[in-house]
């Protein structure tokens, strides 16, 4: 076989297997890293011996350079800057003291544990002040955490990356110079921030701008003159100054992202599917590159640097940086968990690895085989068990009880007030300016604009929310809306109001998770109605059998003939809105609409008559009903 031919294969081999470990990943819910470390293992020279990445040659640095830009671009495309206002305090002090604390503590460990020589141990903790944008992305993907946790960890994971690669390289300069002077290893890293940063920033608003005004072009083709851009801007900062190229891509991905492109989510699609990519063929790669003999040369005093790194660094490091942000411990417990290392320090170390052998310098692959066992140890660790401590802390979104309504109609206004009323965030969306103004008039937050747009589901926060709701009067509008919100934020629980009779509609429904509200037969117009005309009460009841006993069949009978509309379940103190067919247990609370048909006369002398003109500046209250 010649030259050409194998390194076709080779690069298939790498492909299909990094493809192969995201499939995997996705489908159990783990890390997908984790599968690619073992794939690239197997495959390499201490597995199977099928993959050769030396055969690529220098290719190997080329495409390692060109594919971290990408990710580092798409990572300063992903971070939404309203979000990043409300942690930008502990993301700075993360940046910077963050950055601090963790080269002087690993370097520490470094010499005094692992025996290195101090040159080569504040190397080592140069390449692992990082944390992988790659690697946290997914997992906060795989582990729904609170809002303001993820933000925090995905900014950090973003802008940590190219000021510690820069660090990185700072390092290694005054080692291979032979310069100790620790005020050149400053000035050399802040320029070559600035330098990225302004030849970013130069290049976001020239994309945003083309990307704006360039009508004549396609989708398709503006998404490739970004991908061009982008590469372009890398490769002219790294001319200007080596190492400035990774700080220029991620301030032009959050300058182009600060642009609220059109195309935007076509454009965050294209990166994420390269992203994808890139991550999977460069990890394979190095992993395959990976001596495990020399891993396990290192001994247990190197394992014992990267607990220290992990549970007493790593925890010191947020102590101080989110010191008086408002984050309660729980929140601090899971963010001092979780600092897996991805792929940037993997490729430094690889291309450190050959520099300092080349310059006749000891301990390249001691400090490669070091930072390895830094991923793999925060990646299995970490990783796999997030999901399990997230649960363990509460912080996982899947647990918040605020509602996003569509729909300003009496009914969305009436259960936006019920759970205002329990302290819950609650917003609603309508296209309807009146009744918008209804709403506001209740003194609820409410988004004049269509749902289906997914910048204001963004701007509304919908990440923040354990409930979407669509009650809109038509039923195919509620379903699109539902599955546009499903498909690019996953709310924790999705309920619509669709028709029941049509057979496309329930698969599709039964597919994508969002459920039907309240009941499976269920008039919006007709309860609203009611609502209008004040012929109805708010009643409560609490289940006290988890059988088919007395009260429910009572209950059932009502709901059946259209009398009675259950609303809320109240479960160990969580307010939820009802799901069709959902099983009652001892102890729920059910919130319920009871239709009261009395005339007029009657009621006003009973004084429960409510206003004409439905409104809800005063909650009507919710009784004991007796119903049997």
């Amino acid at each position: 076989m010649d030259e050409s031919s194998a390194l076709t294969i080779q690069i298939i081999i790498t492909v299909v297997a990094g493809i192969s470990a995201q499939v995997l990943g996705e489908y159990l819910k783990i890390p997908s890293i984790v599968f690619l470390l073992i794939f690239g293992v197997a495959l390499g020279r201490d597995g199977l011996e099928i993959l050769h990445p030396e055969l690529l040659g220098i290719g190997l640095e080329v495409l390692v350079a060109l594919a971290v830009a990408i990710i580092l671009f798409e990572g300063g495309l992903n971070l939404e800057l309203k979000e990043l206002g409300q942690v930008s305090g502990s993301i700075r002090n993360l940046v910077t003291i963050g950055t601090l604390i963790t080269f002087l503590g690993g370097g520490m460990a470094a010499h005094w544990l692992a025996e290195f020589p101090w040159q080569i141990a504040f190397l080592y903790a140069s390449l692992v002040v990082v944390t992988g944008p790659t690697v946290v992305g997914p997992l906060l993907k795989q582990v729904a955490v609170d809002r303001r946790v993820a933000t925090l960890l995905e900014s950090e994971g973003v802008l940590i990356d190219p000021v510690g690669a820069i660090l990185a390289v700072v390092v290694l300069d005054t080692i291979l110079n032979q310069s100790p002077n620790s005020l050149e290893i400053i000035s050399g890293l802040l320029f070559r921030l600035g330098v990225g940063a302004i030849i970013g920033g130069v290049s976001g608003w020239l994309l945003g701008t083309f990307q704006k005004k360039a009508n004549f072009v396609a989708d398709d083709l503006k998404n490739l003159v970004v991908l061009a851009g982008v590469w372009g801007t890398f490769g002219l900062s790294q001319t200007i100054i080596s190492e400035s190229g990774l700080m220029a891509t991620v301030i032009a991905g959050i300058v182009l992202r600060a642009f609220g492109i059109p195309e935007e989510r076509l454009l965050l699609r294209f990166k994420g599917q390269l992203t994808v990519l890139g991550v999977s063929v460069l990890f394979i790669l190095l992993a395959a590159d990976l001596s495990i003999a020399s891993i396990f040369a290192l001994g247990w005093r190197s394992v014992l640097t990267v607990l220290i790194l992990m549970l007493l660094i790593r925890p010191l490091s947020i102590l101080i940086c989110t010191w008086g942000n408002g984050m309660n411990w729980r929140q601090k417990c899971f963010l001092a968990w979780i600092a897996p290392r991805g792929i940037v320090s993997a490729s430094v170390a690889s291309l450190f690895s050959i520099l300092l052998t080349q310059n006749g310098i000891n301990g390249g692959d001691s400090i490669k085989g070091l930072v390895f066992l830094t991923i793999m140890m925060t990646v299995f660790i970490q990783g796999l068990s997030a999901g399990k401590v997230a649960n363990l802390l509460k912080i996982t979104s899947a647990q918040a009880t605020g509602v996003m309504i569509v729909g300003c109609n009496p009914l969305g206004r009436l259960i936006g007030k019920l759970f205002q009323a329990q302290g819950e965030t609650v917003v609603l969306i309508d296209t309807d300016k009146s009744a918008c103004e209804k709403a506001k008039e209740d003194n609820l937050p409410v988004f004049i604009s269509s749902a289906l747009d997914p910048q204001l589901l963004e701007e509304a926060q919908i990440d923040s929310m354990g409930t979407l709701i669509t009650l809109t009067s038509n039923g195919d509008v509620n379903l699109m809306i539902a599955q546009r919100a499903l498909e690019e934020f996953s709310p924790p629980k999705v309920l619509a109001i669709f028709p029941n009779n049509n057979e496309e509609n329930n698969l599709k429904t039964n597919k994508q998770k969002i459920n039907q509200a309240f009941v499976a037969e269920f008039s919006l117009k007709t309860w609203n109605q009611y609502l209008v005309d004040g012929q109805f009460k708010l009643g409560k009841t609490i289940i006290k059998s988890n059988t088919l006993d007395l009260q429910q069949i009572h209950l059932q009978t009502m709901i059946n003939s259209g009398e009675l509309l259950p609303l809320l379940m109240k479960r160990k103190g969580k307010l939820e809105i009802l799901t069709a067919g959902e099983e009652w247990t001892i102890g729920d609370e059910i919130i319920y609409l009871l239709h009261d048909s009395r005339p007029d006369l009657l009621k006003r002398l009973s004084g429960t008559m409510q206003s004409s003109r439905f409104s809800l500046n005063q909650l009507p209250e919710v009784e004991e009903i007796p119903l049997i």
